[in-house]
């Protein structure tokens, strides 16, 4: 069972750690997203529950990062290329997101094998 309360929260950690890590550069927002999904995956315990908690963490984190992203590519380079650009991006986003949230979340489980 999905517990959501986790799922939010996760979502939050990535949000503010993938940011707050590509501040790093290179590969900061992805060890960010890393630990944040991490985190997740420890908590909610179980190497299944870590994975899809992860994976749901980092979906939710990505849709929202990736509207932010649309939104500021549409500003800068105008409506029409902006907007396809920007889908295009947000996809690939949320791909991306979803899977480094799974390996995070799995990672979590595994450092904490309590039964679910």
């Amino acid at each position: 069972m999905v517990n959501w309360q986790w799922a939010g929260i996760g979502a939050v950690l990535v949000i503010i750690l993938g940011l707050l890590f590509s501040l790093i550069g290179g590969w900061g927002s992805t060890i960010g997203i890393l630990i944040a999904t991490i985190i997740v995956g420890y908590m909610v315990g179980g190497t299944m529950n870590g994975l899809i908690h992860g994976a749901l963490a980092g979906v939710i984190g990505g849709i929202i990062i990736a509207i932010l992203v649309t939104l500021g590519i549409t500003a800068i380079a105008g409506a029409g290329f902006g907007i396809g650009t920007g889908i295009i991006v947000a996809i690939v986003a949320i791909i991306i997101y979803a899977i480094i949230g799974a390996v995070g979340g799995f990672i979590g489980g595994v450092l904490n094998r309590t039964p679910a």
